[in-house]
Order: structure tokens, then C-alpha cells, then sequence
């Protein structure tokens, strides 16, 4: 399963959601694009799972052959998240701010980075 962009991301949203928790192991950290600029190249291997947490109509895209997680959508969009860490170096993405950390783990020590927070402070992440 391999993927590549064609088109602009949006910096990276680190979410702290139980949700993205329990699917990675620790936080989420996604970048988005939209999903025409998303071409897909193996995707036989390329699962989708709805979404079990708060956003129960989002879906996420895994891949079946190793496991691994790559995209959450929300549902009737036109952008896809995409599991920053899937993709190659340098992506000249930047962390832009931190979603939902009213629902952080309580051993999650959110550091002052003077980075927005919640997704009212998120609206306006750009587009690179």
C-alpha cells in the first residue's frame, strides 16, 4: 500500500482525543489534503473501519498488510486526514496546534508552546 499527494497539506493537528489515543497507542498527528489530491497505488491492501468514538460516522483507513494506520475522514468531506508519520522526509509540515485536549490522558503533560488549542483556536491552520 502506497499513497502520494498531489496537492497542498495543511500543517499538523495534534489531537489528543480518546479516540486517536486508542488507535495509535499515544496521540494522533495529522496533516490533511484533499481527497482528489490523494492517488492511492496498492490500495487493495487499503481497509476502512468506522470511526468508534464521538465522531461515529468518520471512517479510518488502515493497511491490512502491515497494520498500519494512515487516514481518518470525516464524513461527506472533501479533505482526508492523513497520519503525518506515514509520510516521507522532509515534508516541510510544523506542528500548528492541539485538538481536543479537554480529552488528553491524565498522564499526558501537555507542554506551553504557545500553540492553539481546541478546535476553536484550530480553524485557521494553514495550507502549505
Amino acid at each position: 500500500m502506497a499513497f502520494e499527494i498531489r496537492g497542498p497539506l495543511r500543517d499538523v493537528i495534534v489531537c489528543h482525543c480518546e479516540e486517536c489515543r486508542r488507535w495509535s497507542g499515544y496521540l494522533g498527528a495529522f496533516t490533511s489534503a484533499r481527497v482528489e489530491d490523494l492517488v492511492l497505488s496498492g490500495d487493495a491492501a487499503l481497509r476502512w473501519i468506522d470511526s468508534p468514538g464521538s465522531d461515529a460516522h468518520a471512517r479510518r483507513g488502515f493497511c491490512a498488510e502491515c497494520g498500519s494506520s494512515l487516514f481518518w475522514q470525516p464524513p461527506e468531506s472533501d479533505e482526508v486526514r492523513i497520519a503525518v508519520g506515514t509520510l516521507d522526509r522532509p515534508t516541510g509540515l510544523r506542528v500548528a496546534g492541539h485538538g481536543y485536549v479537554h480529552e488528553a490522558g491524565d498522564w499526558d503533560r501537555l507542554a506551553e508552546d504557545g500553540l492553539p488549542r481546541g478546535t476553536e483556536a484550530l480553524r485557521d491552520i494553514r495550507w502549505s
